[in-house]
């Protein structure tokens, strides 16, 4: 019979431990348990058990390769090409649709509004996401998807305006407001902004999990790499007037140059996803 460990008991006055660290230290045949005092709950009570690590996001303990985390932060680029677009593009094909310069400004304020709801709250859902493709893959196939559906709405909103009667005139020789088509637009902005957070802040927290501990500075710079990448070809894309010519069957009665070079440009967005 193992000879039962001697005992200890004491009573600590735990409203003078407030400057102070105080460990108590067990010790029997079979293992070494410390308990800090000053520790959280779950950290003190539950070390070692499977119910606490379950709670807590695991950390890579053995490093990527570099060519894995290059791929892993592709999506920074495609996500920052959407962004530089929408800068460069949208208030030309605004003012075609007849929207006031006020309400324009309106609209704009989807990009900050959904950043600062959108990312924290995507953020904390997939931390908890248990789904057996991971953590942060559902997220950004979700938003990767809404994409795809918010730029068809965006390039073809003067179309769906047009079908749905704002007018029967060419684009060319109306100028008043395209109601129905600013409808159209104004949902499929505000839709493109939401999944460009929705995928945004997962991308991060992947590239996080999939770098070792002493790669998170080498990862960083990998993603803000691909960002600068996304930004330079957006603006560039979008700097140039000559989307229409190249893909001419864009064009319709109710889609003119500008419109045309949205939806050319807003298409090979969604293929850089």
């Amino acid at each position: 019979m193992a000879a039962t460990p001697n005992l200890v008991s004491f009573r600590v006055p735990y409203k003078n431990l407030q400057d102070a660290e105080v460990e108590m230290v067990a010790v029997d045949e079979h293992q070494l348990q410390r308990i800090d005092l000053n520790s959280p709950p779950s950290d003190r009570y539950h070390s070692g058990s499977p119910e606490s690590s379950s709670s807590t996001p695991p950390v890579r303990s053995t490093p990527n390769s570099l060519f894995l985390l290059i791929l892993s932060c592709t999506i920074a680029a495609g996500v920052q090409f959407g962004w530089a677009l929408q800068l460069s593009l949208l208030t030309p094909y605004i003012q075609t649709l007849g929207i006031e310069h006020a309400f324009s400004s309106f609209i704009w304020l989807c990009g900050p509004i959904t950043g600062l709801v959108v990312q924290p709250c995507v953020g904390i859902w997939s931390d908890k996401c248990s789904s057996k493709y991971g953590r942060r893959r559902p997220f950004i196939l979700a938003g990767s998807l809404m994409i795809a559906v918010a730029v068809v709405l965006i390039g073809y909103s003067a179309d769906i305006g047009y079908f749905l009667g704002d007018t029967k005139e060419h684009c060319r020789v109306f100028k008043g407001t395209r109601t129905r088509a600013a409808i159209v637009f104004v949902i499929g902005f505000w839709m493109l902004d939401l999944a460009n957070n929705t995928v945004q802040g997962p991308a991060r927290a992947l590239l996080a999990d999939l770098s070792g501990p002493d790669q998170h500075n080498v990862a960083n710079a990998v993603f803000c790499s691909w960002m600068a990448v996304g930004n330079i070809l957006g603006f560039s894309a979008g700097a140039s007037g000559n989307w229409h010519k190249w893909f001419p069957f864009l064009l319709s009665n109710a889609c003119c140059e500008a419109c045309g070079n949205l939806k050319a440009a807003f298409l090979i967005a969604v293929v850089s996803y």
